[in-house]
């Protein structure tokens, strides 16, 4: 494991981003985890974290001109990570999605930049696929190139057929999809911290119910 990933998952969960439980997810299904990146939302705790998705976007040789993040944690998040960006002398035009279109003002139901060439969406995680497949229609609505989607944790679950959603999105939009961990890292991760080894059996249960 990369030192990013392991400060990744460090951070979530000393923040309590990262739990292990029972939850439902937006899916429907039932998981023994679960991760939501808003509770990373204090000053010390932002900057590791938009380091960690730097240091893996650099990792993976990841080339764009423009950064989208989709509503809501995509927000945040691709204005981090665009600010550690700005400090290495990239400076990378952002722009968001809103949930509902304006109808006064700017209008639209972009916020920022509008998409262009060739675009980096960042979110948090990527579960079935759903809400990526929304932020790419709406790039592409905007005759930008969805080239590379970038989440800090990959559920490696599978998404409409029985392949993961990740491999779904690349052989659907010719795109590249990455993560700074995925469910074998955070299985690998947990079976070596003794005070998390009794969610294991959880975890591997899903991976093999769900798991591509």
């Amino acid at each position: 494991m990369k030192d990013y990933q392991k400060s990744f998952l460090n951070l979530a969960i000393e923040s309590q981003a990262l739990q292990f439980g029972e939850f439902t997810l937006k899916s429907g299904r039932q998981s023994p985890y679960f991760f939501n990146a808003a509770n990373m939302l204090k000053g010390s705790n932002l900057f590791q974290l938009a380091q960690c998705y730097v240091d893996a976007i650099i990792d993976n040789n990841i080339e764009f001109d423009c950064i989208y993040g989709p509503a809501y944690k995509g927000i945040f998040l691709g204005s981090i990570v665009a600010t550690v960006f700005s400090e290495q002398g990239k400076n990378y035009p952002v722009s968001f999605n809103r949930k509902e279109a304006k109808d006064h003002g700017e209008g639209g139901n972009i916020i920022g930049a509008n998409p262009s060439g060739n675009v980096l969406i960042i979110d948090d995680v990527l579960s079935a696929g759903t809400a990526g497949r929304e932020s790419i229609n709406s790039i592409i609505n905007h005759n930008a190139t969805p080239s590379s989607f970038v989440v800090g944790l990959d559920r490696q679950e599978k998404g409409v057929s029985d392949e993961s959603a990740s491999k779904e999105l690349e052989n659907e939009f010719n795109m590249n999809v990455t993560s700074i961990v995925n469910l074998d890292s955070l299985i690998a991760y947990v079976s070596n911290e003794s005070e998390l080894t009794e969610y294991l059996e959880g975890l591997n249960n899903y991976r093999e119910t769900w798991g591509a």
